[in-house]
């Protein structure tokens, strides 16, 4: 979408296009929340099914309890993530990925086999770079 953008005073109008090369788009930060190392992987994750958070977080290895829940929390807010709280003793939550949350996670989960198939390219491309 390459439509013009009009000064910043007006980034909230809801009748441009969303350009996010533009500096004050609004798709920028759901592309920095779904393009970061954690909502990636939850967002993959969840194409598994339905998590509980700390499954989520053993599912995602590497991701401290702090993080995992901003980028849940920042996921729900852009609508492809929901959170559903089970009125049981203890509460049981779960997050599950929306209708949008799922179309996203498709496409991550393209370019993570393409990396993962091209991984040995890849390495080999480091190893020539570093001896440059």
């Amino acid at each position: 979408m390459s439509t013009r953008r009009l000064p910043s005073t007006h980034v909230d109008d809801p009748t441009l296009e969303a350009d996010v090369f533009a500096r004050n788009c609004t798709s920028r930060p759901v592309l920095q929340n779904v393009a970061s190392r954690w909502g990636t992987l939850a967002l993959v994750a969840l194409r598994e099914g339905p998590y509980r958070f700390s499954a989520l977080r053993r599912r995602v290895d590497g991701v401290s309890e702090r993080m995992l829940s901003q980028t849940l929390q920042g996921l729900e807010r852009d609508g492809l993530v929901h959170r559903e709280v089970h009125e049981t003793i203890p509460p049981r939550v779960e997050y599950t990925l929306t209708d949008l949350g799922a179309e996203v996670a498709d496409h991550l989960e393209a370019l993570i086999k393409v990396l993962e198939l091209n991984m040995p390219r890849i390495q080999q491309a480091q190893a020539d770079y570093h001896r440059e």
